[in-house]
């Protein structure tokens, strides 16, 4: 399958790094085609400017600041989004992904008054998030998890229907150890092939 890793942690020696590099290398090992974007070492800005987004809502207009991160959504089947949880949710850098590159026109169709938003990502059928959150798990869970939703439920309302999820968290990640940091790779290795 064509995988795209969004990838987004400032700090390259981080346990967020460790995890898209196993990611990274089990999908490869099991014969998928890869790509990257790893949105710091790319310098992607997440900040949409106003300039841009006077032209949100103009076909052509609207894409050309993103072209080439559009361009690897539209090439993939499965999104794979590595990131670590802070206060809850997506960290700025891949909020800002989102609100940039999914762009109407070309990741949806705007709604009217005669049809809700479609969707124009029906290629991707499978999403997952691996991610770190400092929480325990029912701390998470109290706050009701907005980054998962965001994405399990939000992007994957304009993917194909019956877009298969997967969510892995390695929680307490404050306190974790290397004996739960090695577990927890492990984990993520088998879990993904048995996804995909």
């Amino acid at each position: 399958m064509r995988v795209l890793v969004v990838f987004s942690h400032p700090c390259e020696e981080s346990f967020n790094a460790s995890i898209c590099k196993t990611i990274v290398n089990s999908l490869e090992k099991d014969g998928h085609e890869v790509r990257l974007t790893d949105l710091y070492t790319e310098g992607f800005d997440p900040v949409m400017r106003a300039d841009e987004r006077r032209a949100y809502h103009t076909a052509g207009k609207n894409t050309a600041p993103i072209a080439g991160q559009l361009a690897d959504l539209n090439w993939c089947q499965v999104l794979i989004f590595v990131y670590p949880t802070w206060w809850y949710g997506l960290p700025a850098m891949l909020k800002g992904w989102l609100e940039r590159v999914w762009v109407p026109h070309e990741t949806f169709v705007m709604p009217t008054a005669n049809h809700g938003i479609q969707s124009k990502m029906q290629h991707i059928s499978h999403i997952a998030i691996v991610t770190t959150c400092g929480a325990p798990w029912w701390l998470n869970k109290l706050v009701g998890e907005p980054g998962r939703k965001t994405l399990l439920r939000g992007i994957k309302y304009l993917c194909k229907p019956g877009c298969k999820t997967l969510f892995l968290a390695h929680y307490k990640m404050d306190t974790s150890t290397k004996a739960s940091r090695e577990k927890f790779l492990s984990k993520v290795g088998s879990k993904l092939a048995a996804f995909l």
